[in-house]
């Protein structure tokens, strides 16, 4: 199998204001493996709260691409990926193994004729409602965006929250539910607050209609976190305290939910196996992202059907998406049944801002 990779640059439409920072662009570094004239795709994008930088991504990559030298086909690699014996070495970040596991899948289901949701049990391609992101900004960019979702089609919103002064952020979500007042609504601070802060904050927060928030204290404490869901007034749900198998399973009915994505938890496999630790026990599923390319997000997508929670919008915050093929303009992400993961480059080798391709 050959293996190359790429490394493009990625800017958003408009910066994406956080609690804990503001991004205007990032890197991604595109994976490609070839066989028998067949190629598969992934895509593992930087990171700076995950400690990754498109040097880092590159040189795992590499690492990875040795190992696959030594399997006679996508299909044993695949395999071999599934039971961990695939990685390059053992500190390869889950991003890296995510966007390899995109790449073999892709080119599995290429080659079987079959799309990847097929390979993975679901019989139909997947449709499911994703909520579209509001970052931290003013009352009336946030009314204004919120009306534009709702006339789009969204039916699902996600609000950042997490300023200095919590009154901007009760602001923020009474503006967004007058002006859009059938959309849900979900909350993210980032964990910005402290226990006081949430157990303060969050029943104003659900008088104003809030569904659920995501990580509303800082990380690291997941005891906390679950005391909190104990007695929050809404569903709380763990994303930074929820990165691998491990943590979940620490979690497992004690909160509400947990925020999987791929590049955190390692790929497609470690999230079904999540979704299997979790089943029965009170805690439900969410898909999440980072802001990526429509490549980097078709692997979640191919899962949607699996989760109460959608959250598949880092595609719409570009730009300009170099790829195509999940949609979600309209509110909803959606597979095909395309072989792979389905989508293609929207004007290949004409992309702006892809360097070199390296041999990996």
């Amino acid at each position: 199998m050959k293996v190359t990779r790429r490394t493009v640059r990625l800017a958003l439409a408009e910066p994406l204001r956080i609690s804990r920072s503001t991004m205007s662009a990032r890197d991604a570094v595109w994976l490609t493996v070839e066989h028998d004239g067949l190629t598969g795709h992934g895509e593992a994008v930087t990171s700076v709260y995950y400690g990754l930088d498109a040097a880092t991504l590159g040189r795992r990559f590499a690492a990875v691409a040795t190992d696959l030298g030594r399997f006679r086909d996508p299909e044993s690699a695949w395999e071999a990926l599934r039971e961990g014996e695939l990685a390059g070495s053992a500190q390869t970040p889950p991003a890296v193994t995510a966007a390899v596991g995109a790449a073999l899948l892709d080119l599995v289901g290429k080659r079987a004729d079959s799309p990847v949701h097929r390979l993975l049990g679901a019989p139909t391609a997947p449709v499911a409602a994703t909520a579209r992101t509001i970052g931290i900004t003013s009352p009336t960019r946030a009314a204004a965006e919120a009306r534009r979702l709702a006339a789009s089609g969204f039916a699902i919103v996600k609000v950042k929250a997490g300023t200095p002064d919590p009154e901007d952020d009760i602001e923020r979500v009474r503006v967004i539910r007058d002006a859009a007042p059938g959309l849900r609504l979900l909350l993210d601070p980032n964990g910005a607050w402290t226990p006081a802060q949430a157990d303060a904050l969050l029943p104003r927060f659900a008088h104003l209609g809030v569904e659920a928030v995501e990580q509303p204290l800082a990380p690291g404490d997941p005891e906390a976190l679950a005391a909190l869901a104990a007695r929050a007034p809404l569903p709380v749900i763990a994303d930074e305290d929820a990165v691998g198998l491990e943590d979940v399973r620490r979690l497992a009915g004690r909160v509400h939910g947990v925020n999987v994505k791929l590049a955190k938890c390692g790929g497609v496999q470690a999230a079904l196996r999540i979704a299997e630790t979790i089943e029965g026990s009170g805690t439900e599923l969410m898909l999440g992202c980072l802001t990526a390319s429509s490549l980097g997000l078709a692997p979640a997508v191919h899962l949607a059907d699996r989760a109460r929670w959608v959250d598949l919008d880092g595609h719409l915050l570009l730009a300009d998406d170099p790829w195509t093929g999940i949609g979600g303009t309209d509110g909803f992400v959606r597979t095909t049944d395309l072989p792979g993961l389905g989508v293609r480059l929207r004007a290949a080798d004409d992309t702006e801002g892809i360097r070199r391709a390296d041999v990996a």
